[in-house]
Order: C-alpha cells, then sequence, then structure tokens
C-alpha cells in the first residue's frame, strides 16, 4: 500500500455521524458538517460520562 492509497483511505464511523467532517479553519475556528447539538446529542447517547459515574442520583446536596 502506498501513502496516497492509505490517506485516501477513510476511517469507519458508526452510522450516525456517517458524513461528519470537521476542520479547523486559519482563524482557529472549528467548522463541522454536523450540527453541535447533533452531536451531543449522539455522545450523551453513545459515550458514558466518567465524571458522573460514581455519583449518587439519590444524594441531594445541603
Amino acid at each position: 500500500m502506498t501513502m496516497t492509497t492509505k490517506k485516501n483511505k477513510k476511517p469507519r464511523v458508526n452510522a450516525e455521524l456517517e458524513g461528519f467532517d470537521i476542520k479547523i479553519n486559519s482563524f482557529g475556528e472549528i467548522a463541522s458538517t454536523m450540527d453541535i447539538d447533533a452531536i451531543n446529542k449522539f455522545l450523551d447517547k453513545n459515550v458514558e460520562d466518567k465524571k458522573l459515574e460514581k455519583r449518587d442520583p439519590l444524594k441531594k446536596k445541603k
């Protein structure tokens, strides 16, 4: 496999993220092909938040 063949190969992604592309422009701004709310919804559904895993949901702060 040559470098050009390897570079043109697209990574495998979750079907919900098909077509997702993210770039940083020359001003340092993030440009994405998907709405940030859709990305956050996907992450909430598929990624466990490590900060909350040891938290007892029944305890309330005083």
